[in-house]
C-alpha cells in the first residue's frame, strides 16, 4: 500500500466501553486521551449539532498526541436545514474554528440528509466552490441517485472525496466498486450497518466477517490511487466498533493496540 491508512470509530464518548474497551474506571474526562492510545483519528459527530467553542477544540487537540487526526462533520445547519444553500458565512465560521486544530484536522465530512435528491444538484454545484483549498473535504449522499459519472467528474473538479459507506443506502458491491475511482487526493470510508437496532454498544453482536473481508480485499486498491485513506466504524456495524476497527487492522497488517494492552499504558502515566 503507498497511502497512509488512518481507521477509527464514530465518536469515542460511550460509556459502554469501559470495559470491553477503556481500563475499568477510566473517567469519561479521560475517554479520548486513552482512545487515542488505540487509534490515530476519530469522527467527531459533535460538530454536526453545533459549531464547538474554540476551548472546546483545543481542548480535543491537547488530549492527543502529535499525529493524531479529527474528522469533523459540517453542522446540520449547513447540510439539513439550509441543504448547502445560502450558508457562506456559515461555513466561513466552521472551516476557521476547525482550523484551531492545526495539523491534527482530518477531513471535515458532509454528511447530506436522506432526501436531498440529485434534484438539489444545482445547490450542491453552487456549493463546491467555496469550499477552501486548505482542508480535505468529503461528501455522503444517501441515496443512490447520486452515484454516477457526472457527479463523480463534478466531486473530482473540485477535489472532494465521495464517501464510501456500508450502510442501506447504497449497495456495497456499487460502493466496493467506487474504491477503484477515488474523487479526491484522499479517501473516506465510514462502515455503518443496515439499520439502528443495536442499543449495546459493549460487544459485538453481528457477525461482519464477510463485509470486513470484502473491504480488507479492495483497501489495498484504494490505497494505491489516493495519498491518505480514512475510516470511521460506527457502533451500528457490529455492536462494538472498536473490535469492528481491530478487525479491519488485522487484515491489513496495520498496528493493533488490544484493550488489555490500554491497561498497561495507564499504568505508564
Amino acid at each position: 500500500m503507498t497511502a497512509s491508512i488512518h481507521l477509527g470509530t464514530q465518536g469515542w464518548n460511550y460509556d459502554a466501553w469501559v470495559g470491553p474497551f477503556y481500563p475499568p474506571g477510566t473517567r469519561s474526562a479521560d475517554y479520548l486521551t486513552v482512545y487515542a492510545r488505540a487509534f490515530d483519528t476519530v469522527e467527531v459527530d459533535a460538530t454536526f449539532y453545533a459549531i464547538p467553542p474554540v476551548k472546546t477544540i483545543r481542548a480535543w487537540g491537547d488530549r492527543v498526541p502529535d499525529g493524531f487526526t479529527f474528522a469533523l462533520k459540517m453542522p446540520q445547519e449547513v447540510t439539513h436545514e439550509n441543504r448547502l444553500r445560502h450558508s457562506a458565512d456559515l461555513v466561513s465560521q466552521f472551516f476557521d474554528r476547525a482550523r484551531e486544530l492545526g495539523p491534527k484536522l482530518g477531513p471535515v465530512l458532509l454528511q447530506m440528509s436522506p432526501d436531498f435528491s440529485p434534484v438539489e444538484l444545482p445547490a450542491l454545484a453552487s456549493f463546491l466552490p467555496g469550499l477552501p483549498s486548505d482542508v480535505n473535504v468529503a461528501i455522503e449522499f444517501r441515496q443512490r441517485g447520486w452515484i454516477h459519472d457526472g457527479i463523480l467528474a463534478l466531486l473530482a473538479e473540485h477535489h472532494v472525496a465521495l464517501v464510501l459507506s456500508d450502510a442501506r443506502w447504497v449497495p456495497r458491491k456499487t460502493m466496493l466498486t467506487l474504491a477503484e475511482r477515488p474523487t479526491g487526493a484522499f479517501a473516506y470510508i465510514r462502515w455503518m450497518g443496515p439499520n439502528r437496532d443495536i442499543v449495546d454498544y459493549s460487544r459485538t453482536q453481528v457477525d461482519r466477517t464477510a463485509e470486513i473481508d470484502a473491504w480488507a480485499r479492495v483497501l489495498p486498491t484504494l490505497a494505491a490511487r489516493v495519498r491518505t485513506v480514512y475510516g470511521y466504524a460506527n457502533n451500528h456495524f457490529a455492536g462494538h466498533s472498536p473490535a469492528t476497527v481491530r478487525e479491519l487492522q488485522h487484515r491489513l497488517r496495520l498496528p493493533v493496540v488490544a484493550p488489555e494492552q490500554l491497561g498497561e499504558q495507564m499504568s505508564l502515566f
